[in-house]
């Protein structure tokens, strides 16, 4: 018998423990060389972990668990053999989907509720018949499994830890580990830095004329929407190119402040809030920014980020407009010091040259920590930011045709 010792290994620099997210093979198993047989979550991202060898896997450790970097987690027979007539491990949520229950109790006990489409998260099969078995709706239960899938081992936990009172629920759930990490940095935040916000409106009408002007031929040529973030990143990086104290950060008693624009753009997860991070924004055209968002914000919502692409940020936009948000203050993403906040675009009666009218307008946000950035210079960044916006033919395509600009990345 040859046992491999499988280890936690490192998910990046000064991160020293995780926590096992989800199992998706059952101990006793047989599974492949680099077949994905566990999700941890580490505090910055989900990452997934392959077997190192094929053969029989026993596990050494349960989900929910935090367990260090090198640490046994499961041990893999590589001298088992393979299974006649089977190509390769399946998870347990594949078998629980194709092998139905077959207990007695299970057939002769009838459906309290009709057959229903869950809502949040699609049960797998022996987890829908437990949960109408036992009247629990899938909002009270929460899906460990891929993309939210609500496993059978979850309406188990959900059946030990929650409260069910005739149709009254409650809940309870431990925190996952970048849940909790996101708790503790905001916490920070309030704590340890001099945080302010500055607002102010912009007319959108310029940016939806362009928009509504080129938008179906852009995705046509390119497969990529054009989007209002593409023109607030741009007008941001140029914004921060005049006030460069927006691009700064401390370090101790030094203040550190950046040649390049690195902005993130916050995306909500499934598992809580992500941040990918655009790599150099001031040297990406319209197209490049857009492409760049969506394969991030995919790969954020599918947990297949990687720790480098979210961290090392140097600014960050956060749009609560998507939501309905009308205006907030949104919270610095440290060791940032400060963050723009976009919300939903609303018409509005204003004055244009001594005249009222009714225009599509939108309040933004700067967050920004007081130690570094002053308000002289955090109020002219956000009025910077409003005239780029409210003038993009000139101070984002230059003055030139924005068609040929669009059209010729």
């Amino acid at each position: 018998m040859s046992i491999l010792e499988m280890k936690v290994p490192s998910p990046g620099e000064s991160i020293t423990e995780v926590e096992i997210a989800e199992w998706l093979v059952e101990d006793g198993d047989y599974v492949e060389k680099d077949q994905t047989i566990a999700e941890v979550d580490s505090d910055k991202a989900t990452l997934e972990l392959p077997a190192e060898q094929a053969g029989t896997i026993t596990l050494k450790a349960e989900i929910g668990d935090v367990v260090a970097v090198g640490q046994v987690v499961c041990l893999i027979d590589t001298s088992a053999a393979k299974p006649a007539g089977s190509s390769s491990s399946q998870s347990k949520e594949t078998k629980e989907d194709k092998i139905p229950d077959p207990s007695p109790a299970s057939k002769s006990t009838p459906n309290p509720k009709p057959s229903s489409t869950y809502a949040s998260g699609h049960p797998s099969v022996s987890a829908k018949k437990l949960m109408d078995e036992n009247k629990i709706d899938s909002d009270y239960v929460d899906g460990s499994g891929r993309d939210g899938r609500i496993t059978k081992q979850d309406v188990v936990e959900a059946l030990d830890n929650n409260g069910y009172e005739g149709d009254r629920f409650s809940k309870t759930k431990k925190m996952s580990m970048l849940r909790r990490k996101i708790a503790s940095r905001l916490v920070s935040v309030k704590n340890e830095t001099a945080m302010l916000t500055t607002f102010n409106e912009v007319d959108m009408l310029p940016i939806m004329n362009l928009r509504n002007n080129y938008k179906v031929e852009f995705k046509e040529k390119y497969k990529v929407g054009l989007g209002f973030m593409s023109f607030f990143t741009k007008a941001c990086t140029i914004a921060l190119e005049e006030f460069d104290s927006v691009n700064s950060m401390i370090d101790g008693d030094h203040v550190v402040s950046f040649n390049y624009k690195d902005v993130g753009i916050a995306v909500s997860t499934p598992k809580g809030l992500m941040v990918p991070v655009l790599r150099n924004a001031e040297e990406m055209n319209l197209l490049q920014i857009e492409a760049t968002i969506k394969d991030l914000a995919i790969k954020a919502r599918d947990g297949k980020i990687s720790l480098d692409e979210i961290t090392g940020g140097t600014f960050t936009i956060t749009n609560g407009g998507v939501f309905g948000s009308m205006l907030s203050t949104p919270i610095i993403n440290p060791p940032q010091s400060a963050i723009l906040g976009m919300h939903n675009i609303v018409e509005r009666p204003v004055a244009i040259d001594g005249k009222v009218e009714i225009r599509p307008i939108m309040y933004v946000a700067l967050s920004y920590d007081h130690r570094i950035i002053d308000g002289k210079d955090s109020v002219g960044f956000l009025v910077k930011v409003k005239e780029v916006l409210e003038n993009p033919e000139e101070l984002i395509f230059n003055g030139k045709d924005p068609k040929e600009i669009l059209f010729n990345y």
